[in-house]
């Protein structure tokens, strides 16, 4: 019989925290994911589904969507990721099959992202070093992809001035998490 235990993103058995100057730089292994894309005929249909879910309207181009438990953010056009605690959600994706059936291609994410969330203050010098997007005129509820690193991510605004979520590859969590906390260490 195999004696599995789980790891995080970077290898660990609990998830990492990173603080310096102020910010903090936490991996968060908590995340359920899954991928919706409208299929075609059906984009109409599959956005009222996901306007059901998170009870208001599907966010747009550059835009998130909090709702508890169930939030997203716009990947493009008629694409949404959608993201659940995965202690309540591990089977987020097949809820999402029954919901949004033949209107939309659903596609677990979970094991395929990484997501960091960088707290505190000074959060808009580290992300200076790291991309090549205004994040000071980022409002909560802003979402945008951009390269950290050499690495698509995505980088959600949660909070005007302490909370930012970054989603990367995880296959490349370490290089991601190096690239951020070495603007950290580099900005504050």
């Amino acid at each position: 019989m195999h004696d599995l235990a789980p790891l995080t993103a970077l290898g660990g058995t609990k998830p990492r925290a990173d603080a310096h100057g102020g910010v903090t730089l936490t991996e968060n292994p908590c995340l359920a994911l899954a991928s919706v894309a409208a299929r075609r005929g059906h984009e109409p249909a599959c956005r009222t589904h996901m306007d059901d879910l998170l009870e208001g309207p599907a966010p747009g181009p550059g835009t998130f969507r909090l709702h508890d438990p169930e939030e997203a953010f716009w990947m493009g056009p008629d694409q949404w990721m959608v993201a659940a605690p995965y202690a309540s959600h591990e089977d987020l994706a097949d809820r999402l099959k029954a919901r949004f059936g033949a209107t939309a291609s659903i596609t677990e994410q979970s094991d395929a992202w990484v997501c960091f969330d960088l707290h505190g203050e000074g959060l808009e010098a580290v992300m200076e070093l790291c991309c090549n997007i205004d994040i000071a005129a980022m409002k909560p509820g802003d979402a945008t992809r951009t390269a950290i690193h050499h690495l698509g991510s995505f980088v959600l605004r949660r909070d005007p001035a302490s909370h930012l979520r970054i989603l990367g590859p995880r296959a490349s969590a370490q290089s991601l998490h190096h690239a951020l906390l070495t603007a950290m260490q580099a900005a504050l």
